[in-house]
């Protein structure tokens, strides 16, 4: 990670949030748990910032406990394609699979919030795959994250891009403050794209545009152009 820790937490308190996010931690064998929270790395880390980019070494494994990082796929153009998010209590699975097939980061990770983490160490990762309870918990996590990456990969594969900006206009209420490119990096498309996408939605009457705000005016067609599709895309 390139971003380097600020001043360290309060140790009880900062733990004790760890445990919580992170109940695996106390099923760990008294040595294990010791030696994970001596080598502990804490940050602090304002939203926006990097935390790994393509083809950095990966130095340890991060435990989020406050905030949430995007972790993306960049093509040389500057697109990117959101791949998950990793909130707390969750894992990154780039950071696993760089730890345990011992190669360099393939994609980037930054935060959307201010987001407080604990990194553990590589070493420490090694000696801790040994402990049963954290094996199984890593290597769950990777198989849940694995199958939401299967859906996205269905959806980019399958799925025409009206249906999926349909999709991801709902649940987000009915004003919505975000710019045509924050779409379009949500979607890993460009925003002239979505653009005529949302126009054609608003010649609908399915939204209203403004700037840098849409307005959800009717959710049941967007619903059923999301499942649906209109074959313009």
């Amino acid at each position: 990670m390139t971003t380097h820790a600020d001043s360290a937490p309060t140790a009880q308190t900062e733990t004790e949030r760890l445990e919580r996010c992170y109940p695996v931690l106390s099923a760990l064998s008294p040595p294990a748990r010791s030696r994970l929270l001596h080598s502990a790395q804490w940050m602090r880390v304002p939203s926006g910032a990097m935390l790994f980019d393509d083809r950095q070494a990966c130095e340890g494994f991060p435990f989020v406990v406050e905030g949430t990082v995007r972790v993306s796929k960049c093509a040389p153009s500057g697109r990117e394609l959101p791949l998950y998010r990793v909130g707390p209590g969750e894992t990154c699975i780039i950071s696993s699979s760089c730890l345990l097939g011992h190669e360099d980061y393939n994609a980037r990770g930054v935060t959307e919030s201010d987001t407080l983490l604990m990194l553990l160490p590589k070493p420490v990762f090694d000696e801790l795959m040994g402990e049963r309870p954290f094996r199984d918990f890593v290597f769950h996590l990777f198989a849940e994250r694995i199958a939401d990456l299967m859906q996205l990969i269905e959806e980019v594969a399958f799925r025409k891009l009206d249906q999926r900006l349909a999709a991801l206009l709902l649940g987000k209420g009915r004003l919505l403050h975000i710019t045509h490119q924050q779409l379009a990096d949500e979607l890993g498309s460009v925003r002239e794209i979505v653009s005529r996408l949302l126009k054609s939605f608003a010649d609908q009457g399915l939204v209203k545009l403004g700037r840098e705000q849409l307005e959800i005016l009717d959710p049941a067609g967007l619903r059923r152009l999301s499942s649906e599709g209109s074959g313009k895309a």
